[in-house]
């Protein structure tokens, strides 16, 4: 029988050391397979035969392969300990060396940008798995610079925004947190910080909160000016240089969906603010309060806190993705079985979660921060379906086996409804079971409004930037942004203003967080068809995984009967919830 361990992940697989043998060579090859790629700029000035543009295509890869391979290693080096100076300067020498490597490739996809429709096409014509990607990039025509420009743009990065999102990381993942907790004053990381605010204790939950945004306001005015910096460079890039109509619009190109499908999903959103407004007074009732305060949004509505241990989560979740689908339990498994996963707190160690996919022939890397709560159970199974999404999809190229940003949320928050299902039908314990209940809307709304009203702040904030706010200001207008959600369900106090400056993808990939409404929304339509359908859903939902990206997502989305271009669509993802609020209403007296 197989034992799950917490324990740190390990990186032999990629590199045994970032000093020995292996790294070394690679990082010769990649100098030699750039320069022999370098010899086909001559050939492109000619009329190219299929067979000669496929080779080049292939030698590309085979360039971005290594490229991938020793960046992902440095990332990954630098995520499982933020203060280790060996494994910054590698990240900053990859990020050195990847730069100069776009610059020197970057005469082919200028060059395919320019070519006649007609050309394109007709190389294109017998391209395989590589056509999608070849049609997005001509995508960009309009937005693409001169080749002296592009390389300024590559070059500068290095040391300027990629350095300053570094900074970022550095800074904050060296914060401490110190709370009392059973009359012992305890320094604890931000992820277990965070373990607090889910917790019984109403006190501990406030004091949780108001610890870390004293922290992190402390450092508001440094922070807020970072992100000011980041703001003005995208949109010196996206919109100035560019020409995308506004910044979001760089970002919804690169997901290769319509500015008004984004639009008309903000809009949905911002309309629905009701639904969780109701949730929230009702949560307010079932913990004995007036009026829930905004330390109190993620509050268990019964002590039933029930604790996991690492083995027992991993049985679990594993258990869920076999019911499904054995092959779903068999590729997560592999995650655990070739020591990909990290779920060890540390301090130092990168927040949060994530999934990082290297290459297609290699099984994902897993980041946790594992303490034994329900929902670092459900972020368990979030991230290994992130993996399985990769490894359904590890039959197509590097450059078209990510799905975009909207559609990569699919597998890992269908994995973890897949789980809360599982729980509830186990669940003996009729608190426990309704706690999960309140669990699923909870990270409904961390998952569909908290990250709609971040892209809205975002919109907002990058226009205010523009016209010159300072920090206090988008902080006040940060503020304004939360009552707006939370109108009179949620008491939200003033230390609040500093959230803004604590989440790390606005600074990190602008405009990334529509993704996970989006992502969470389409789910809620896809469970409800998987539960109304059975056994005849699971191939359209697993021919979607196994797309990738290969396909336009627009495509994809119609192919799996999905119209993102209606409100009722987006509508319909809502009025699952409003119905869950109901029948949780029924439950209170």
């Amino acid at each position: 029988m197989t034992t799950y361990t917490q324990k740190r992940w390990s990186l032999v697989s990629l590199y045994p050391s970032a000093t020995g043998p292996e790294f070394k060579h690679d990082f010769k090859d990649i100098e030699t397979k750039t320069t022999e790629f370098e010899k086909f700029r001559e050939l492109l000035k000619k009329d190219i035969s299929e067979k000669d543009f496929m080779t080049i295509i292939k030698a590309l890869e085979q360039v971005y392969r290594l490229a991938h391979r020793m960046g992902s290693f440095a990332g990954l080096w630098f995520a499982e300990d933020t203060q280790n100076q060996a494994a910054l300067t590698l990240v900053a020498k990859t990020e050195q060396q990847q730069s100069e490597i776009n610059n020197r490739t970057l005469f082919f996809g200028l060059w395919w940008k320019e070519l006649p429709d007609a050309a394109a096409e007709r190389l294109m014509k017998n391209s395989g798995d590589y056509r999608y990607w070849l049609e997005e990039m001509r995508h960009f025509k309009k937005h693409t610079l001169t080749e002296p420009e592009e390389k300024i743009i590559n070059t500068k990065n290095v040391t300027g925004i990629n350095a300053l999102t570094t900074l970022y990381d550095s800074m904050t993942n060296r914060y401490v947190f110190t709370v009392e907790v059973d009359g012992e004053k305890k320094e604890m990381t931000r992820g277990e910080l965070m373990s607090l605010v889910r917790g019984a204790d109403a006190d501990l939950r406030a004091r949780a909160y108001q610890e870390l945004y004293r922290v992190y306001g402390e450092n508001g005015d440094i922070l807020g000016q970072m992100y000011q910096t980041i703001v003005r460079d995208w949109r010196n890039e996206e919109v100035t240089l560019r020409k995308f109509d506004s910044p979001i619009s760089a970002r919804n190109l690169a997901n290769d969906l319509p500015d008004e499908v984004i639009d008309l999903l903000l809009s949905v959103a911002e309309k629905n603010t009701g639904v969780f407004q109701r949730f929230f007074k009702l949560k307010a009732k079932l913990i004995g309060v007036k009026k829930l305060r905004r330390y109190d949004v993620y509050a268990p509505v019964a002590k039933a806190d029930k604790p996991y241990e690492y083995e027992k989560a991993a049985q679990k979740v594993l258990e869920s993705f076999t019911e499904f689908d054995p092959r779903f339990a068999e590729m997560a498994e592999r995650v655990f079985k070739e020591d990909h996963l990290d779920a060890e707190v540390r301090k130092g160690k990168r927040g949060g979660a994530f999934c990082a996919t290297v290459t297609p022939d290699m099984t994902p890397w897993v980041l946790l921060n594992y303490q034994g709560k329900t929902d670092d159970v459900a972020t368990m199974a979030h991230e290994l379906g992130h993996a399985i999404h990769s490894m359904l999809a590890d039959e197509h190229t590097l450059f078209t086996q990510h799905a975009c940003l909207p559609l990569a949320e699919t597998a890992s928050t269908f994995g973890e409804m897949m789980l809360v299902d599982r729980l509830l039908a186990e669940e003996p314990d009729e608190a426990v079971k309704r706690d999960l209940l309140f669990r699923q809307v909870d990270n409904a709304y961390a998952t569909i409004q908290r990250q709609s009203f971040f892209a809205m702040f975002e919109k907002e904030a990058h226009q205010m930037i523009v016209d010159g706010a300072s920090v206090d200001e988008i902080s006040e207008a940060y503020m304004k942004n939360l009552k707006k959600q939370f109108g009179d369900a949620v008491e939200v106090a003033d230390e609040f203003k500093w959230e803004w400056v604590s989440i790390p993808h606005i600074y990190q990939v602008p405009f990334y967080v529509y993704a996970y409404a989006f992502g969470q929304l389409l789910v809620l339509s896809l469970y409800k068809r998987f539960k109304e359908e059975g056994e005849s859903f699971k191939p359209k939902y697993i021919q979607l995984l196994a797309a990738g990206g290969s396909e336009a997502p627009m495509k994809v989305l119609a192919e799996a009967g999905v119209d993102v271009t209606k409100a009722k669509f987006w509508q319909g993802g809502f009025d699952v919830l409003s119905k869950l609020v109901d029948e949780l209403e029924k439950t209170v007296k």
